[in-house]
């Protein structure tokens, strides 16, 4: 395979391509500012990804759609012949990490300094060849979005070490298989494989990951702004920091509803086999696990849906899909809020105010991993600016995101033509 390398046009929508360049200038000053100097260097961008339909289905060998959007982090990168990978993100203390001290460290659980380390791992673990780079970051996916910051910083570590060190050779589905190992593993947060490969891939994707070491990819192009409706991300405010336990009891629950047929997840079972044993499985489990279970199966064959309303340029029915999916996630995923903090429901009051002001058109949901963070809405041009009007008053400014979707997931950038 070809290594993947984009000139900045191909990245970036042409309204951006000024500003982005600005942006990727000021990250070379705060390369130099930082480390002193700054001799030849490459510059490398993974984005962050927005989920559309199958919210935590990934983690039991589920469906999902999802697609990379033009929110990314970026990086000036030195090779270097140190023995170590350090990274200066903007706005964060610096981490430096010996290739050679690969073990997982307890005390780096839930930090970027687990990422990196996991990721050189996963790629030595692979046979992969690693070395040793310094490197600036920038970053415009917000920490806690929902865009999946932390999935994005792992490919973008990916990409750099399989365009220094191993010809650009490494497949985006290997690099996003690695960046799960380092976040499960390294980090400590259960997440599915859905955030890497949605950042590692790019574009619109259905991703069945049935087999999970060789998940089935398809590409389904779509343009919103065919169908007049634009992508919005509202930021409300909630924290994904102290989450990691909410998020880990989901896939928990559902693996323990599987075991309980001697099954490692539930894409081995069906709904039938669910519905036959509820009796014994809410007794043994409980309601919630139960209820999450049925989610899961429900949410597949949406997935389905919504690529064949998307193919057959049915949006409306996609729209149904997508308002479905949000229901099915708040009332039987339970992902909204958190049961240990019942005062602070801040992706329900955002759900609330997005459908009073949609008026029963477009369509809202609870976006990625839940619990806090950000809702996600489709919404016809004609309302848009009072849709962000109203989100942004209760939200503040800047909390409404209107997203392209891109069609680029992790590359080598090249400023020039």
């Amino acid at each position: 395979m070809r290594p993947i390398v984009r000139n900045l046009k191909d990245v970036y929508p042409d309204s951006q391509h000024e500003s982005q360049l600005q942006r990727y200038r000021a990250a070379e000053i705060g390369f130099a500012e930082h480390f002193g100097e700054l001799h030849e260097h490459r510059f490398f961008s993974a984005p962050g990804r927005t989920e559309i339909c199958g919210n935590h289905t990934d983690h039991n060998n589920g469906k999902v759609f999802a697609a990379s959007v033009d929110l990314d982090v970026i990086a000036v990168v030195e090779q270097t012949d140190d023995g170590f990978v350090t990274i200066k993100s903007e706005g964060f203390p610096e981490d430096k990490i010996d290739i050679n001290d690969l073990d997982v460290h307890e005390d780096e659980k839930n930090t970027s300094a687990s990422l990196i380390r996991g990721v050189l791992k996963g790629f030595r673990k692979n046979g992969h060849k690693i070395g040793s780079f310094r490197a600036y970051t920038t970053s415009t996916v917000m920490k806690g979005s929902g865009l999946s910051s932390s999935a994005a910083f792992e490919v973008l570590v990916g990409t750099i070490l399989t365009h220094l060190y191993n010809g650009g050779q490494i497949s985006p589905v290997k690099i996003a298989q690695i960046s799960q190992f380092a976040e499960n593993v390294y980090f400590g947060k259960a997440s599915g494989l859905m955030d890497q490969m949605a950042c590692s891939v790019g574009g619109f994707v259905a991703i069945d990951f049935k087999d999970n070491d060789i998940p089935v990819i398809e590409s389904v192009p779509c343009d919103f702004d065919k169908y007049e409706h634009a992508l919005c991300i509202v930021d409300t405010k909630g924290d994904h920091a102290d989450l990691s336990d909410e998020y880990s009891a989901i896939p928990n629950e559902m693996k323990a509803i599987a075991g309980f047929f001697d099954c490692k997840t539930l894409r081995s079972l069906s709904l039938p086999d669910i519905m036959l044993n509820i009796s014994v499985l809410r007794e043994k489990f409980g309601d919630r696990a139960v209820l999450r279970a049925i989610h899961f199966f429900h949410e597949n064959e949406r997935v389905e849906k919504v690529v064949h309303a998307l193919k057959n340029e049915q949006f409306d029915n996609f729209l149904l899909s997508v308002k479905e999916s949000g229901d099915s996630s708040f009332k039987y995923l339970q992902n909204v809020y958190s049961n240990s903090d019942i005062k602070n429901q801040c992706l329900s009051i955002g759900l609330n105010i997005a459908e009073n002001t949609l008026h029963r058109k477009g369509a809202c949901r609870v976006h990625g991993g839940g619990f806090a963070g950000t809702i996600q809405a489709f919404v016809p041009f004609e309302a848009l600016k009072q849709f962000r009007m109203n989100m942004e008053k209760v939200f503040g400014i800047g909390s409404c995101h209107i997203l392209s979707i891109r069609n680029v997931g992790g590359c080598e950038v090249l400023l020039g033509d």
